[in-house]
């Protein structure tokens, strides 16, 4: 990754751009980057968080204090390294233009440009953070003015889309068809259970799906909330097992005939060097980037909206909480939101919505003797 013009204070010209190069991180000397970072992991504050908002602050840590600087053809220092006093909104800036887009590598071996808007942003608001608690923490060595505060960022303009259940279904087909099997049921079970892709992935194991102690349920876990719940998948209503979730649960008992444990979802082929399949997040984070990028081109094989992503589904299933009116405590239940203040970012108005809402109204008013039928 290379990008001209990152400037590093105004004692050194670092017109080269830099690299992003991992793992380098550490306490670091008192003053530096790495050192501020550490200062408000310490802080009460960053204690007081929830383990997935530690992940996503450390991710975005992570980002910054280990991008490369260069000059030329020389690598020079880590931002991690470097003196906050010299951390400037020019070197910000900069560094956000940087981080924004990265180089990877497709199937075919060929380099292709991606942006991370979302990540880049939020990497940005994770150290103005840290910089604010760092600030009253140890105001005699972080300077007063925040360089990543009042940044301007440009947020995604696309907004997430809901997937509607034919779109679903017309999905599921066609990774099917393509030998990504995975990614069907994956597409189904955000949808039935409204789980992030994180969880699907990365968490979902063999041993959550009917357990001998549990014949009857399946574990779901919330990395985002850190909650942890037991669906239910036979109806309680009915005297006989009536599955919830048919096609679902047909899919997930296959799986679970062929494989005793590990991850309940892996890619469809063989390819490590004992012949077994590989799980589809790759590196320590578990980057979901190659999974993404085969849902889109089973998005677009399909004939569906190039607008969709793998979050659309989950977003389809909880607009479809919303039209099976469903009550708010329902909705919590189901998704392990804390507060139903962020239901309305989640379950979008629709009109069958409005006129089940109208119906309501209706009704009331005939109850009460308002009106007339």
């Amino acid at each position: 990754m290379r990008d001209e013009g990152l400037a590093a204070g105004p004692d050194r010209d670092i017109a080269g751009g830099g690299t992003y190069q991992p793992g380098g991180r550490g306490r670091g000397a008192v003053g530096s980057f790495d050192w501020l970072v550490t200062t408000y992991k310490n802080h009460k504050s960053y204690k007081d968080l929830s383990d997935g908002q530690k992940r996503n602050h450390e991710r975005g840590f992570t980002m910054v204090a280990d991008y490369v600087l260069t000059k030329g053809a020389r690598q020079g220092p880590r931002i991690g390294t470097q003196p906050v006093a010299d951390i400037t909104t020019k070197l910000v800036d900069a560094l956000y233009e940087a981080l924004l887009t990265v180089t990877e590598t497709d199937e075919d071996g060929n380099e292709v440009q991606r942006e991370r808007k979302t990540t880049t942003n939020a990497a940005m608001k994770s150290c103005r953070r840290g910089w604010n608690i760092a600030y009253r923490a140890e105001p005699s060595i972080v300077p007063k003015d925040n360089p990543f505060a009042r940044m301007g960022l440009n947020e995604s303009s696309t907004p997430n889309v809901d997937a509607t259940f034919e779109q679903l279904k017309a999905f599921v087909a066609k990774a099917d068809a393509e030998n990504r099997s995975s990614l069907g049921t994956a597409a189904m079970i955000t949808w039935e259970w409204l789980q992030r892709g994180e969880h699907v992935f990365g968490a979902f194991e063999v041993a959550h799906y009917q357990p001998k102690e549990r014949p009857d349920a399946v574990q779901i876990v919330h990395p985002k909330t850190e909650k942890e719940v037991w669906w239910p998948l036979f109806d309680p209503e009915q005297s006989e097992r009536v599955p919830l979730f048919p096609e679902l649960m047909a899919r997930l008992d296959e799986i679970k005939r062929n494989r005793i444990g590990g991850l309940m979802l892996v890619r469809d082929w063989k390819d490590d060097k004992e012949g077994r399949p590989l799980p589809w997040p790759t590196g320590n984070k578990g980057d979901l980037t190659y999974m993404r990028h085969e849902v889109k081109r089973i998005i677009v094989a399909a004939g569906l909206p190039d607008n969709l992503s793998f979050t659309s589904f989950r977003h389809g299933g909880l607009t479809e909480t919303g039209d099976a009116n469903m009550t708010d405590r329902e909705i919590l239940a189901q998704s392990a939101q804390t507060t139903a203040k962020v239901l309305p970012r989640y379950v979008k108005k629709t009109m069958r919505q409005v006129a089940n809402g109208a119906s309501k109204r209706r009704a009331v008013r005939t109850d009460g003797g308002q009106m007339s039928e």
